[in-house]
């Protein structure tokens, strides 16, 4: 695989910390005119460019697109982020709760995504893909990173901890009090290093940003379509951190349901007993093993455990848990037949904890029922990619979640390794 140095728009060290912000899919924008307010150095105003113009503004107006390149250049000329001149690649260090998790930022190639060396594991919407693409395609830049994963080799690993065993070019702690810290690379021979080591790796997985790279795949083939085809242009590349598989943690995806379709609570427990073995009230609400749930009702928490019958191992994507749960509950029981366009189900990240869980179904009027994962694992992933299959929706929730604007690619500048 290739992983390119690229100049990138960065904050000098002592305004990164006001310039970091969430990712733009993890606000929506009450939660983004929130993060911007009184603080002009924000990432949020390119990222959520709708929190800039008035309150009525429909989020996908030519005008907010416009605004989210007006913003960009602000960010510029104010001084907030700023050209480098020399390409490099940047380590990139999470730390979360003690848990530290070192990527590596560079640019990979659009060219890689379209052959499938880029693997993905879910589909993308169209409607979140326009977004992106008229995004990236009119701010004229990558503003968010795609998140990757690889297969860990020693190279890298030996790589990894040179690059971070020295002073870094920025750190500090963002938004979510996660520590971020980066180490901007640019000796040749540290580069050309870089090289041999991705050399050696067979594919990227994209783990979080599948519109983000869909996106960007979209725009190389509209500009080639308007400019002709150059092997040279900015627009042939996109931005991403590829992190080694053993320093990533997947959290559960939780799903919440706003009722019994019709069933009454001992019809539910006696339908479930045919492919479940079901526990007494007071079980905790996390699973512990695959092929297990936490269920919330009103009245508690049950461990609900599949039986052998139901659970293919075999399959790379039906001995899924979050398949599991929807071939055989969700669907047949509770009537989710379409997660992804169902309004009777919802999803919660698993950094949210259980209480969340607990707060909706009475949030709800305790009329509905919700099931703690137990999460999907980096090899899960990686078997259901390399079979170009997909999970069901909603399989994975990484964290901690990238830093957006701390590092952006522009897709006209000038400088090229």
């Amino acid at each position: 695989m290739q992983l390119h140095p690229f100049c990138a728009l960065c904050p000098p060290a002592d305004h990164a910390h006001r310039v970091a912000s969430p990712p733009y899919d993890v606000v929506d924008t009450d939660e983004a005119r929130q993060f911007a307010e009184g603080n002009p150095a924000s990432f949020i105003h390119v990222i959520r460019p709708e929190v800039c113009l008035s309150a009525d503004i429909d989020v996908h107006a030519d005008e907010v697109y416009a605004e989210a390149a007006n913003q960009l250049n602000r960010l510029v000329s104010e001084g907030y982020l700023v050209q480098d001149e020399r390409p490099a690649l940047w380590a990139y260090r999470q730390i979360m709760d003690g848990r530290a998790q070192v990527g590596i930022v560079g640019c990979s190639n659009v060219s890689d995504y379209e052959a499938g060396n880029i693997k993905k594991h879910e589909f993308t919407r169209p409607d979140k893909e326009d977004d992106r693409t008229r995004h990236v395609d009119t701010a004229d830049a990558n503003a968010g990173p795609v998140f990757l994963a690889c297969r860990s080799t020693a190279s890298l690993m030996s790589l990894i901890e040179d690059w971070t065993n020295q002073a870094p070019t920025v750190d500090f702690t963002g938004w979510n009090g996660v520590q971020h810290t980066l180490w901007r690379i640019n000796e040749p021979l540290e580069l050309n290093r870089a090289e041999s080591v991705y050399d050696e790796i067979g594919a990227f997985y994209v783990a979080d940003g599948h519109h983000r790279a869909a996106s960007a795949w979209r725009v190389r083939n509209m500009r080639r379509e308007r400019h002709g085809d150059d092997p040279r242009a900015h627009w042939n590349r996109f931005l991403t951190v590829v992190f080694p598989d053993e320093q990533l943690k997947i959290l559960a995806y939780n799903r919440v349901v706003a009722d019994l379709n019709g069933l009454s609570r001992d019809e539910l427990l006696a339908a479930l007993s045919q492919n479940f073995e079901i526990s007494e009230l007071g079980a905790q609400p996390t699973p512990s093993t695959r092929h297990t749930f936490a269920m919330y009702l009103p009245d508690g928490w049950r461990q609900l455990t599949a039986k052998s019958h139901i659970v293919d191992e075999n399959d790379s994507v039906a001995c899924l848990d979050v398949a599991v749960l929807q071939d055989h509950l969700l669907n047949p029981l509770l009537g989710i037949d379409d997660p992804r366009t169902n309004d009777r189900i919802r999803f919660v990240g698993g950094i949210r904890g259980t209480e969340e869980l607990e707060r909706l179904i009475a949030l709800g009027g305790n009329q509905g029922v919700a099931f703690s994962m137990y999460p999907t694992s980096m090899a899960e992933l990686f078997a259901v990619a390399d079979q170009d299959r997909v999970m069901p929706p909603k399989s994975t929730w990484f964290e901690p979640k990238l830093a957006s604007g701390v590092l952006v690619h522009r897709l006209n500048d000038s400088a090229h390794s």
